[in-house]
């Protein structure tokens, strides 16, 4: 059966991230991807210009409405919405044994608009403790308060690199157990980065609904997210979305 990934995101109107990078890259890593759409945002390359959370009870509905009928191989968390959301999608994530959840706690958007207000962020903590892994970049990382901070809640952490100011880009993964697992590359020089960190969670959630382990997961999503930086297709006058690679990851 293909695997089955569940996205509980916010929509991108510019179709770079958010909930359209995330159905992008599970179908072209060979999944099936279903959403719970938590928040309707007006935005393109330059900025977000507003945001619609969509109501709790309306988020819950559509995570039963594909869980009660299609089933789940694995989940991937992005844009919350609100502070309610995050305990209310917790809840029902809580009951599902043995699924892997990637969360990607998103915050700032890569044009700089923020994404989440202090008392979601602060209502990360649940969402963490149910987390198979963590994916922060390094300010979000230094949002939730560090690494030890993070992993005192039981997930493994992926620290991505990519705000760093090194031409070569390391992100790091910390498993639950301690071990770690480097990986180097040279960086990509180009503004059109939108989705990056939603590509990247989605790609590793379906790597682990497919059955890949943890460090296999991550490796092909990274793979698959430069491909696609590197086909980028220059849309836009700020940070434009990422491209169709030609290569088949799936």
């Amino acid at each position: 059966m293909i695997a089955r990934v569940l996205i509980i995101a916010g929509s991108d109107s510019g179709g770079g991230a958010g909930i359209q990078a995330d159905i992008k890259a599970v179908s072209a890593l060979g999944g099936h991807a279903m959403t719970a759409i938590t928040a309707i945002t007006a935005q393109n390359t330059l900025g977000v210009d507003a945001v619609h959370p969509v109501p709790t009870e309306m988020v819950v509905a559509q995570m039963n409405a594909v869980l009660s009928d299609i089933g789940v191989d694995a989940v991937k968390i992005g844009m919350i919405g609100s502070a309610a959301t995050a305990q209310a999608v917790a809840g029902e994530l809580e009951r599902l044994a043995g699924v892997p959840i990637v969360f990607d706690p998103v915050m700032v958007a890569t044009s700089g608009s923020a994404l989440a207000d202090s008392d979601t962020i602060a209502a990360f903590t649940r969402l963490m403790c149910i987390a198979t892994l963590t994916t922060p970049n390094l300010p979000e990382l230094a949002a939730l308060g560090g690494e030890d901070a993070v992993r005192a809640h039981g997930c493994a952490l992926l620290v991505k690199g990519g705000h760093g100011t090194s031409d070569l880009l390391t992100d790091r993964l910390i498993a639950a157990d301690g071990a770690e697992t480097l990986w180097q590359d040279a960086r990509i020089d180009t503004l059109h980065t939108h989705g990056t960190g939603c590509t990247l969670a989605s790609g590793i959630a379906t790597g682990l609904a497919q059955g890949m382990s943890l460090p296999d997961a991550i490796a092909r999503a990274r793979a698959y997210v430069r491909a696609a930086l590197s086909c980028a297709p220059g849309l836009g006058q700020g940070h434009g979305p990422m491209g169709f690679p030609a290569e088949r990851f799936s």
